[in-house]
């Protein structure tokens, strides 16, 4: 935020500031909103939960073992709750998230947000790369992981371990919520195309940008897969074992990951079939460089024969890949994908056509960068697997 600024929002209120202006909050602004009381939580709200563009969420201390998925509709989401609870338990000190087994767990934070700002949320990349699928619901809501305009109450978190076992506690985030002002539109071709002349979004492996002819455009920036890796007997994918031990997810660069996974090397085809309902960790061919006025947002490519889900946690920060300077090569970080193909085998081949970026406006930069200002977990990354695990095991 420029100098000055900051005083201006203190001394006025934050919406008159908003004004006229459209696209997801920043940093300072979230900041702002969390000020006015817009976000607020029993347990005190930590800086270290604000990110980029976006702001983690706290599981509170009870979880919800309950028998289907649902959404409230028209009514408050502990009324539907009540119906299908099976049992309910403390996660205060812990507590274990059985594989595939469905739970719900009221989050610390609540919402009274203006009536002109609405929400969405998504999983953290440390949530989807350890195949847990997360979704918010929140009262009378129609649809997973949308806040409607103005919304005021709670938020409750959806958790599915697909591979793994986990235990969780209270204070944990899986899950990140972005705010937005009146309405957040995608970037069009047109738009989009000069935007990549002038900063280009994807780089090739030597660092080069990659120009924008030689780019797929349409209604966002297409992303290939890696399946050939830079040396002979490169990993270019793990693949979630079927049957392991409990992830405490306090813990830190804690697992072997040969526990957990298989490593995959690269074949003299350059191909890979993926078994239906497995989980794979792979990475894009491109590297991908998110500038610090852009937001992004990977979206799964779906192929017409068999469907393909890529990118549990498909949202990319401000900043992402960004080196720091305006320098147009050596930019960009390799876009880590988590992929369960369904219902056949499918196979995949280097250079493929795997996802796509959507860029979004931000209402201002922010005031904190992913990787730069902030401990980032994956802003320089190759291949590389959840933060729990010991990356030199």
């Amino acid at each position: 935020m420029n100098p000055g600024v900051e005083d201006k929002i203190l001394e006025t209120d934050l919406m008159a500031y908003l004004k006229g202006k459209s696209g997801y909050l920043p940093c300072q602004l979230i900041e702002q909103v969390h000020r006015q009381g817009m976000i607020h939580s029993k347990e005190p709200i930590e800086a270290s939960q604000i990110q980029p563009v976006s702001m983690d969420l706290r599981l509170g201390p009870k979880a919800y073992r309950i028998q289907c998925s649902f959404l409230p509709e028209n009514e408050p989401v502990e009324t539907k709750l009540k119906e299908v609870t099976l049992y309910d338990f403390d996660i205060t000190n812990g507590g274990i998230l059985e594989k595939n087994a469905i739970y719900l767990i009221p989050l610390m934070e609540e919402l009274s947000l203006s009536p002109s700002l609405y929400g969405l949320a998504n999983p953290k990349s440390s949530t989807g790369r350890l195949d847990m699928f997360t979704r918010v619901i929140v009262d009378r809501g129609h649809r997973f992981d949308e806040i409607p305009l103005g919304y005021r109450g709670k938020l409750y978190l959806e958790i599915i371990s697909r591979s793994f076992p986990v235990k969780v506690h209270a204070g944990l985030s899986l899950n990140q919520l972005r705010l937005t002002h009146v309405t957040s539109q995608s970037l069009d071709k047109k738009k989009l195309v000069l935007k990549y002349k002038k900063n280009p979004i994807l780089f090739d492996r030597n660092g080069w940008a990659i120009p924008v002819d030689e780019v797929k455009v349409e209604e966002g920036i297409y992303v290939s897969v890696d399946v050939a890796g830079d040396q002979p007997e490169s990993i270019i994918a793990y693949k979630a074992k079927t049957n392991s031990t409990v992830i405490d997810l306090s813990k830190i660069k804690h697992y072997r990951a040969d526990e957990f996974w298989e490593p995959i090397h690269k074949n003299k085809k350059n191909r890979l079939i993926l078994e239906p309902e497995s989980f794979y960790i792979m990475m894009s061919k491109e590297r991908v460089c998110i500038w610090p006025d852009w937001l992004a947002e990977m979206v799964a490519y779906e192929p017409n024969s068999g469907e393909l889900r890529t990118h549990y946690a498909g949202f990319f920060d401000s900043g992402f890949g960004w080196n720091g300077t305006d320098e147009l090569m050596n930019q960009g970080t390799r876009a880590v994908m988590e992929v369960r193909p369904h219902d056949v085998p499918f196979m995949v081949e280097d250079g493929q056509t795997f996802c796509r970026l959507k860029f979004e406006k931000v209402v201002e930069r922010p005031e904190k960068l992913y990787g730069l200002s902030l401990n980032s977990n994956y802003h320089s990354q190759g291949l590389a697997l959840s933060k729990y695990f010991d990356p030199d095991h």
